[in-house]
């Protein structure tokens, strides 16, 4: 089975193969890289020489295996399958970090008029892409987040927030990294880019958006991200067949099906990767037009890749030209 976004909360310990990537982070010459499995995919990080490398590993291995005990739908003892076969109609406690990620999430929901939607998982496993059961199409406002506890409005309703738990991830990593006092590095997981400080030759990190679909890497831009979170999301990345057709995993809350607007990927650059993960997502939902007019009115730095003929175009928010370096 091909690795798909679905598939990133799997257990970092039976993770088996890579996401394919939409951006490719540029390593510093230099600099010592480490990294692992993580959520299905893997995660890396680029540091300098005097950090310790083995308890960089250890702290961000720890991080790693937390958001993946609470948040994945694929582990039967975790806090988000616990909340998910809790009885409705009750608070039902959260932790605050899990409640944290929640609560952006249902931010992004609102945001966006629910092309992001934390309770699309029965939607998506409709399509073979996650294990979500539950009371499908019926939106995020049917969640209520109050202080470290949840409450369900319409009865068998469930969360997936597999579409913005990798984004927290590599925030608490970088929090981690930044405990023990290193300050520029670059960490990388599942294709979503985070970087603080600068390259060891003193200028901005740099990370290259990759062409979707190709077969091959290939570079559509690169960008620099100064203090800053890049997440890519993309229905050319990964999906499936049945019946005769072809499909991919971004299911479009309002129609309950596989997005089919011709956005090949969505790029966002933002200050927290949870930001950018959930963002990239909705934009792709969004399509070009709605996706880039929301963008413009928000302030959001967004780069769209999309299908056309046999080819690729692009258009980006006024925001994300900023950051861009070729």
């Amino acid at each position: 089975m091909s690795v798909n976004r679905r598939t990133l909360m799997l257990s970092a310990a039976g993770a088996a193969g890579a996401l394919v990537s939409g951006v490719l982070p540029v390593f510093a010459d230099g600099a010592q890289v480490i990294g692992g499995p993580a959520f299905g995919s893997w995660w890396r990080a680029s540091l300098p020489q005097s950090a310790d490398a083995v308890q960089m590993r250890a702290e961000i291995e720890a991080v790693i295996e937390a958001v993946d005990a609470a948040m994945s739908p694929f582990r039967a003892a975790s806090e988000i399958n616990h909340l998910n076969a809790a009885a409705d109609k009750r608070w039902i406690p959260v932790s605050a970090r899990t409640a944290s990620v929640i609560a952006q999430s249902l931010r992004i929901a609102r945001l966006t008029d629910g092309a992001f939607d934390p309770t699309v998982g029965p939607l998506v496993s409709r399509f073979g892409f996650g294990p979500i059961k539950g009371a499908a199409g019926v939106g995020h406002r049917a969640i209520i987040l109050g202080d470290n506890a949840l409450l369900k409005r319409v009865p068998g309703v469930t969360l997936d927030l597999c579409g913005i738990a990798k984004g927290h991830a590599l925030d608490r990593m970088a929090r981690a990294v930044e405990a023990r006092g290193t300050r520029s590095f670059v960490l990388e997981a599942g294709g979503e880019v985070l970087a603080r400080g600068h390259h060891p030759g003193g200028r901005s990190w740099q990370v290259a958006i990759e062409v979707p679909n190709t077969g091959a890497p290939a570079f559509q831009r690169i960008v620099k991200l100064d203090g800053l979170a890049l997440a890519t999301s993309g229905v050319a990345m990964n999906g499936g067949t049945g019946a005769g057709l072809s499909y991919n995993h971004i299911i479009d809350p309002q129609t309950e099906r596989p997005v089919t607007n011709g956005v090949a990927s969505v790029s966002v650059i933002a200050g927290s990767a949870m930001r950018a993960d959930a963002l990239a997502t909705a934009l792709v939902v969004m399509g070009a037009e709605r996706g880039l007019a929301l963008a413009e009115q928000e302030g959001i730095a967004a780069f769209f890749q999309i299908r056309q003929g046999f080819g690729i175009i692009e258009k980006m928010s006024r925001r994300f030209a900023r950051h861009i370096v070729v």
